[in-house]
């Protein structure tokens, strides 16, 4: 028998639709049930890699997470990572395919996608039991509507019900919610089973009156308020950049000051979480050199465009800046993009970033970029190199860039990989490090005695507090997440739709 299908659809985009279908995929296998999470088509800044190398949306490697299953392409097989204005690197299966401006995937791709689609569906049909399927943005885009294959047409081919997330926190939730259902066709409004209220902080008693008034308006149930939780589960949307985790705190209230430059193609933001479950240290972003400050460690996170955003870094006056902190001793990582610009020279033959020129680095880090256009995607382990923190560590995490980096010069590599490459590099005062390894910091021991190191530095304490790892904190959080889904959903109307048992049994 074919698999059953739910999916979690929203009245726009980061109204909570990639955490509720993780905290579906652990209900669903807390219950025992083989649950798959799969989005046809995502739009995401950070990506996950597969165990096979390949790139899908970072949502839905988290929620095979929560599924307790492993990740596979077939999960999300197109994925979109925005390059350039109107232009998209197109990925299937997992693989770069081209570089796309949004008018020709609409007109030509959206109809070539469909078998793709299709044919990762009926494979999951056949493996699992239940596709908790998440849609993109809203589905009552009415400009977008006959090229969607994010929502409707994909509730359509997997028989799903559809259950419409809409978010109180940033007020018109009423309004969302019933101009989203004017907006679809009847057969499609017919596909909303339940409707889901998310992000609430108040006294639930006040919502009655509303949501009484919205089923007898529409006749569809609310199936549930899910009140505002704040849970360690990574995003993958820019929108979360401007959420409260990420607002500027007042310096004085944290000891330990990290800046994050906030690139215009900033990708893989998530890598800097664990800065923020760190006792004592603040976390802020940066654009300007007024911003910046005298941070104690100042990260270049990712990109998608290392050359642009090198060229904007430039344009703000950020690399003069960088270079006078470098005098002043402070702390500078280099993740991917942000590493490459470290070094002292990157080049573009293929014209692979952009128009081909090349570029000067920041020359910290005797190193030097040429561009491919062959991509590299893997999960990589390794050790640190001796001398960077006490005693031998293992560090994981994964790979995914376009470009080969060498060392130039005698200056230690970052990490000593178990395939018996190289990765990164460091220079000799341990004062500036860069690395491909998306994830470093994930790595928990390793970010805490990053930390310590500058609260040494600082004449501060340090944090002698045991460290919890990254996958104990991703498992609290997949089971907070479901306690959370089933205190305040109604489980016993979805599993009717399912065919399934109640919760209870």
């Amino acid at each position: 028998m074919k698999a059953r299908s739910i999916m979690i659809q929203g009245t726009s985009s980061d109204v909570g639709k990639s955490l509720i279908c993780t905290a579906f995929c652990r209900v669903f296998s807390n219950k025992g049930l083989r649950v798959v999470p799969f989005k046809s088509q995502n739009m995401a800044l950070n990506s996950y890699v597969t165990l096979d190398g390949g790139e899908i949306g970072r949502a839905q490697g988290v929620q095979a997470e929560a599924a307790r299953i492993t990740a596979t392409t077939d999960m999300n097989p197109i994925l979109l990572k925005p390059k350039q204005d109107m232009v998209s690197e197109v990925i299937v299966h997992g693989k770069h395919f081209l570089d796309m401006n949004a008018k020709t995937y609409r007109s030509q791709f959206v109809q070539e996608a469909m078998p793709i689609i299709r044919k990762s569906v009926e494979k999951l049909q056949d493996e699992y039991e239940i596709i908790v399927l998440e849609g993109a943005g809203s589905p009552a885009e009415i400009n977008l509507k006959d090229r969607d294959i994010a929502n409707m047409r994909m509730a359509k081919l997997t028989d799903a019900a559809v259950i419409l997330v809409a978010d109180i926190d940033r007020g018109g939730v009423f309004a969302s919610i019933i101009g989203t259902l004017a907006l679809l066709d009847q057969d499609e409004r017919d596909s909303v089973k339940g409707i889901i209220i998310n992000k609430f902080r108040g006294m639930r008693e006040l919502l009655d009156d509303g949501i009484e008034w919205v089923e007898k308006e529409t006749g569809i149930p609310v199936l549930g308020v899910l009140p505002y939780l704040d849970v360690n589960i990574e995003a993958e949307d820019s929108l979360a950049l401007s959420s409260l985790r990420f607002k500027k705190p007042k310096k004085a209230e944290f000891p330990i000051d990290v800046a994050v430059l906030r690139f215009p193609r900033i990708s893989n933001f998530t890598d800097v979480d664990p800065f923020f479950d760190e006792p004592g240290v603040g976390v802020r972003l940066v654009s300007s050199v007024h911003e910046l400050g005298n941070p104690d460690l100042l990260i270049l996170p990712g990109t998608k465009n290392t050359m642009e955003d090198l060229e904007w870094l430039n344009r703000m006056g950020l690399d003069r800046a960088i270079n006078e902190l470098r005098k002043q001793g402070t702390l500078i990582f280099g993740i991917c993009g942000g590493f490459q610009m470290l070094g002292t020279k990157l080049f573009d033959p293929d014209a692979v970033e952009g128009d081909g020129e090349n570029a000067e680095g920041l020359s910290l880090l005797p190193v030097e970029t040429v561009f491919q256009a062959e991509k590299k995607t893997v999960q990589m382990e390794g050790v640190l190199s001796a001398g960077i923190m006490e005693g031998q560590m293992n560090l994981n995490g994964f790979e995914i860039h376009l470009g080969r980096t060498t060392l130039k010069s005698q200056v230690r590599p970052f990490l000593l990989l178990k395939d018996g490459r190289e990765d990164g590099a460091i220079s000799n005062d341990n004062k500036v490090m860069g690395t491909y390894l998306h994830g470093i910091f994930h790595n928990r021991l390793f970010t805490r005695l990053l930390v310590n190191q500058i609260r040494r530095n600082k004449g501060l304490d340090e944090v002698k507090e045991n460290v919890q790892s990254d996958s104990e904190r991703r498992e609290e959080a997949y089971n907070l997440l479901a306690s959370h889904l089933e205190e305040n959903i109604d489980m016993d109307t979805i599993y009717q739709w399912l065919q399934l048992e109640t919760a209870e049994n």
